[in-house]
C-alpha cells in the first residue's frame, strides 16, 4: 500500500481501533497509541520489508519492537489489519485469557509480537541484538524498534546507545516518539532530558528530526532518508515528533489520555471526528 490517501483512510480506522479496543474494557493507553498512529502505519504498509505470514526469527525481512509497550492499541490494530491474525480478535483487548493483553507478551504466540514489553527501558537492548544477530546471519534486512520519549529516562537506554555505536550497529533504526508527555506530565517537568538529538549525537549515533510526525508524507519521506543512511558504520535515530491523542481533539495537548479510557459520550464525540473507512471490527 503507497497511495497517501489509502494510508491516512488506514490510520483512521486504526484510530477507531484505538478508541473502541479502550472503551470496550475501561482500560488501556489511547493517548500515546492515538499519536503513534500514522507512523505504525506507515512503517507496516509501506517501509518495511515483510514476509508473508509471520516467523519469530524474521529472517530476510525486516523486523520492529515495540519497546513502549503500553501503547498497545495501535500495535494491535496495525498487526490485525496488516494481516497477521483476524481483526475480530481486536475484540478480545485486555480481557482474560486472550492473546491481546495490555502489554505485548510472546508466551501466547500472537503473531508479530516477538518480545515481550512495556516494562520499560528494554526494547531498545533487545533490538541492537536482533540487528546483530541479522549481521551474523548475513541477513541484509533492517530492524527497527519505537521508544518512547519518557522511557529514555530509564537508564538502560543509554547502555544501550553506548553500546550500539561502539559496536557498529548500523543496520538499526531506533525511533523515539517525541511528544512531551507521560504518565506524570510532561516530560520536562517529571524529568527534563534537555536535548535529545545532541544526547544521540554525543553517543556518536546518526540522527534526524522527523518534526511532522503525525504526517503520512513527512514520515515516509524522513524514514526513507533515514534508511539511506544505514549500512555506514553508525546506528541511526528518528526523532519522531507526535502529538499525544493526534486526531481526537479533547485528547491532545494533554497528559490526561496518556492512560485513561473514554466514557460513552467522549467515545462517540471521538468516533465522530474520525469517520469509519475500512470497517469497525
Amino acid at each position: 500500500m503507497s497511495n497517501i490517501q489509502q494510508l491516512q483512510d488506514f490510520t483512521t480506522q486504526v484510530r477507531r481501533d484505538i478508541l473502541r479496543m479502550v472503551h470496550a474494557v475501561n482500560s488501556g493507553h489511547p493517548g500515546g497509541s492515538l499519536g503513534c498512529a500514522e507512523f505504525l502505519v506507515a512503517l507496516y504498509q509501506d517501509l518495511m520489508k515483510r514476509n508473508e505470514g509471520f516467523e519469530m526469527n524474521g529472517t530476510n525481512e525486516d523486523i520492529f519492537f515495540l519497546s513502549n509497550g503500553h501503547i498497545s492499541p495501535v500495535f494491535y490494530s496495525v498487526l490485525a489489519r496488516s494481516g497477521y491474525f483476524p481483526v475480530s480478535e481486536l475484540a478480545t483487548f485486555r480481557k482474560l485469557n486472550t492473546r491481546l493483553q495490555g502489554h505485548p507478551t510472546t508466551h501466547e504466540g500472537l503473531p508479530g509480537v516477538r518480545v515481550a514489553s512495556g516494562s520499560l527501558g528494554q526494547g531498545l537492548s533487545v533490538a541492537i541484538g536482533a540487528a546483530q544477530a541479522k549481521k551474523l546471519n548475513n541477513d541484509n534486512h533492517l530492524v527497527y524498534t519505537l521508544t518512547g520519549d519518557g522511557e529514555l529516562q530509564e537508564g538502560q537506554n543509554w547502555e544501550a546507545i553506548m553500546y550500539a555505536s561502539a559496536k557498529n550497529v548500523d543496520n538499526l533504526i531506533a525511533t523515539v516518539d517525541y511528544n512531551g508527555q507521560q504518565i506524570d506530565g510532561s516530560t520536562k517537568d517529571v524529568l527534563n532530558m534537555g536535548n535529545l538529538k545532541a544526547k544521540f549525537e554525543a553517543f556518536d549515533w546518526d540522527v534526524l528530526e522527523i518534526t511532522e510526525g503525525n504526517n503520512i508524507e513527512a514520515i515516509i519521506a524522513g524514514m526513507n532518508e533515514a534508511k539511506s543512511r544505514t549500512g555506514k558504520g553508525k546506528p541511526v535515530c528518528v526523532i519522531l515528533h507526535t502529538e499525544m491523542g493526534n486526531g481526537v481533539d479533547f485528547m491532545m495537548h494533554t497528559h490526561a489520555w496518556h492512560g485513561k479510557a473514554p466514557s460513552d459520550e467522549q467515545l462517540a464525540n471521538a468516533l465522530g471526528q474520525n469517520a469509519a473507512t475500512l470497517g469497525d471490527y
